[in-house]
């Protein structure tokens, strides 16, 4: 998480996103005429493969519009509630809102503008006589050392019970910049726990996770109604660590990494932390008196970095971890307490920001007795919320609040999802990789490095609905496509066969599918069978495959490769709402001309003549914006490595987007707004020396060039490769090396 959201999307997750070509190199798509519109209706991509999921989130608040919510909470002794609202993440302003208790609420009520990142809110057990309320926060947003704060206001008693901004208290802070934690809640013990993180942006750069000198990376535990002498706290005589030496006395666990979202169940005394993991695993702890979690010597139940130095107690494994396959950036949530969800009572409910998936556990304190997946949404989940009733509410960033339903056999598609190629409507002919006469193929401006792989693309719309246009966004612009529409990409490698005698052959090794239901967008992979007549739909959990690749750069002209089929929540990771879920049917990537059987016209303008758009599309300027391959020699150097930053980086470094850094690498970002030349490095700088992330003139001390010079934990770009892309080295390192240092 940056600071307060999805972190970096790192680890060997093999999803190769849509607009994967790869290596289209030298060879020009085939010419095919779109001359007119042809209705597509006989699509049998509907429902899903997999086995109807236990609940369905559905809209709460109907008539209530919040942006960017984070926190959902009743306010004691009245119906009201308060959200925790921050409009722009990166610059502010957090807000309080207030609402009633009613699903027909419509509007909301300005309590208290917040000078900071707010992430967390409590209220005092004493809340409806003494109108204390607690806040943590990060910041300030510019300028002076951020640090992370609790804080206290006062809610008048009095009706309309007003917020006075000048009633604020500092209670506690600490320096913290990034990994802030200050998620905050009240035990059965009147005592106030409060969450922190490592204080980085990076992996622990400062070494604070095993240590107990300090306040960072850990849960503290602290009495605000009895301060000490020279403090607005107390620390409680029984806190584990008040007689160990050195430690602070504040500590009530250590070793964490990002803890986002802290919550304790009453009825039961459990406390719970949803923690962000960093390369390959997200975490929930059951957090226990004076337990060590073990970052940065561990993350989760693995080990990160052996070398450092371990805390002086035994280190505990997680609650519950998931791998990156399924979660990328973990919201911790809270204990059911409701009565609409009976077999929920006592679960956790906790879900992940970056693939929407939630999940419930339920835990004895001494062992789990069940944990399971609980619903699968295209939400980027921030929070989860509890009414007075107890109700829980799943908390988008975006469109806000959301109550669980159990599924139904009404919610079952009436048609089974096609397990192979040829039931899905898509295709005259599978065997020859014929599209459905109503397909529109298209070909990419710059493709995307996917391991020498090529590429064949068409996309289906349904009937003849049209695709809404919107304002040009981080990646040049995105559309909304009509419900049931499908993108299709299909990866061919060059395989030698068994015999090795043979020449190698081009072979299809797999077909995509992006399709759009309902408003979301789903991945779905199939695999080629050796005949190459048709293709199998590929488990959710991915699968792979060992082949034998031709390869001119071996003495024997041929190497092994692994292919790895990509679990389909591993798709959404790149094809995510901060980069617009489409990657290659964009304005961008389609601003090209094409060979239309005897006739080269540009792709979108074709596509504008045939109705596939609602209105016309904008006027564009001759120097606009415009991607170029990255392997065409010809091409201006810049405009290349522009092209290929924006393909393969920019679908996470972007505004609000997965990527745990504050790089902005879309091409529409100036280059003095990139934050990437000659800036430090926020994470490992692999002991390079003087590391910058791209070092003008120094590639052998740019962290840019050293990430994709090669493969495993450290890869840029993390995803879709496990083969160095030589040409791309090259093309960054003379470009590195053109660039002139400052001052010079």
């Amino acid at each position: 998480m940056m600071t307060w959201s999805p972190r970096v999307l790192t680890g060997l997750l093999l999803c190769v996103p849509l607009a994967a070509l790869a290596d289209d190199r030298p060879a020009r798509g085939k010419p095919f005429a779109l001359e007119r519109r042809i209705p597509w209706n006989d699509s049998r991509v509907v429902g899903s493969p997999d086995p109807l999921p236990p609940y369905k989130a559905v809209r709460a608040f109907p008539k209530l519009s919040v942006k960017q919510p984070l926190g959902l909470m009743p306010e004691p002794g009245t119906n009201r509630l308060f959200i925790l609202q921050h409009l722009n993440f990166w610059a502010g302003p957090g807000r309080l809102l207030a609402v009633p208790d009613d699903q027909d609420a419509a509007k909301t009520e300005m309590l208290l503008e917040i000078d900071g990142l707010a992430v967390g809110f409590a209220f005092h057990p004493d809340y409806p006589r003494n109108g204390y309320l607690y806040i943590g926060l990060n910041g300030p947003q510019e300028g002076r050392p951020k640090k992370t704060q609790v804080v206290r206001y006062t809610v008048d008693r009095r009706p309309p019970h007003r917020i006075d901004p000048k009633s604020k208290r500092l209670i506690i802070e600490w320096v913290s910049d990034g990994h802030n934690g200050g998620d905050l809640d009240f035990g059965n013990d009147g005592y106030l726990y409060v969450s922190s993180g490592d204080g980085t942006s990076g992996s622990d750069t400062d070494y604070t996770g095993q240590s107990l000198n300090d306040l960072l990376a850990a849960v503290l535990r602290i009495d605000v109604d009895h301060p000490d002498p020279g403090r607005n706290y107390g620390v409680p005589k029984d806190n584990p660590f008040v007689d160990r030496k050195g430690a602070r006395p504040e500590l009530w666990a250590y070793g964490l990494r990002n803890p986002w979202r802290l919550s304790y169940d009453h009825p039961s005394g459990q406390l719970w932390v949803g923690q962000n993991g960093q390369d390959l695993w997200e975490q929930v702890y059951l957090v226990k008196k004076g337990a060590n979690y073990g970052w940065s010597v561990t993350e989760g139940s693995h080990i990160f970095h052996a070398q450092r130095q371990a805390g002086p107690d035994p280190i505990v494994p997680p609650t519950a971890e998931h791998s990156h396959s399924e979660a990328r950036s973990l919201t911790g949530g809270r204990v059911y307490r409701g009565t609409r969800l009976p077999e929920l009572v006592g679960a956790y409910v906790y879900g992940d920001w970056s693939t929407g998936k939630v999940w419930g556990i339920k835990h004895d304190g001494t062992k789990a007795l069940w944990q399971r997946e609980l619903v699968d949404t295209p939400f980027n989940i921030t929070g989860f919320g509890t009414d007075h009733a107890g109700e829980l509410y799943v908390i988008d960033q975006v469109s806000g609040f959301y109550r669980l339903e159990p599924t139904s056999e009404a919610d079952r598609p009436s048609q089974p999802f096609p397990t192979r190629l040829s039931q899905t409507g898509l295709f005259a002919s599978v065997a020859a990789h014929q599209p459905h006469p109503a397909a529109l193929p298209f070909e990419v401006s710059a493709p995307q490095w996917a391991d020498g792989a090529t590429m064949e693309r068409f996309a289906a719309l349904t009937g003849l609905e049209r695709i809404q246009q919107h304002p040009q966004l981080n990646a040049g612009g995105w559309w909304t496509l009509p419900n049931g529409s499908v993108l299709v990409q299909t990866l061919s490698l060059d395989v030698v066969e068994a015999s090795r005698s043979s020449r190698p052959a081009r072979k299809r090794i797999e077909t995509r599918l992006l399709v759009r239901q309902q408003g979301e967008w789903t991945g779905y992979s199939y695999r080629w069978n050796d005949a190459q007549t048709d293709a199998e739909l590929v488990p959710a959990a991915g699968a792979a495959v060992e082949l034998e690749v031709a390869d001119s750069s071996d003495p024997q002209g041929r190497r092994d490769q692994t292919w790895r089929f990509p679990a389909r929540a591993e798709c959404m990771l790149c094809h995510s709402r901060a980069a617009g879920f489409i990657l290659a049917f964009t304005p961008f990537q389609l601003d090209r001309d094409h060979d239309y059987g005897g006739t080269i016209e540009n792709q979108l303008r074709r596509l504008e003549q045939i109705g596939v758009f609602q209105g016309k599309l904008p006027q564009r300027s001759k120097d606009r914006p415009r991607l170029v391959n990255p392997y065409e020699a010809s091409a201006p150097r810049e405009a290349r490595v522009r092209s290929y930053l924006h393909v393969n980086c920019s679908v996470c470094h972007v505004s609000e987007g997965g990527g745990n850094a504050n790089m902005e690498l879309g091409l529409t970002t100036p280059r003095d707004k990139m934050r990437l030349i000659d800036e430090v490095p926020m994470h490992a700088r692999f002991d390079l020396p003087d590391a910058r992330l791209v070092a003008p003139g120094s590639p052998e001390r740019s962290v840019l060039y050293y990430r994709i010079t090669r493969r495993g934990t450290d890869q840029m770009p993390p995803l879709a490769s496990t083969e160095v892309d030589r040409e791309a080295v090259k093309l960054i390192a003379d470009w590195i090396r053109g660039l002139r240092p400052a001052g010079r």
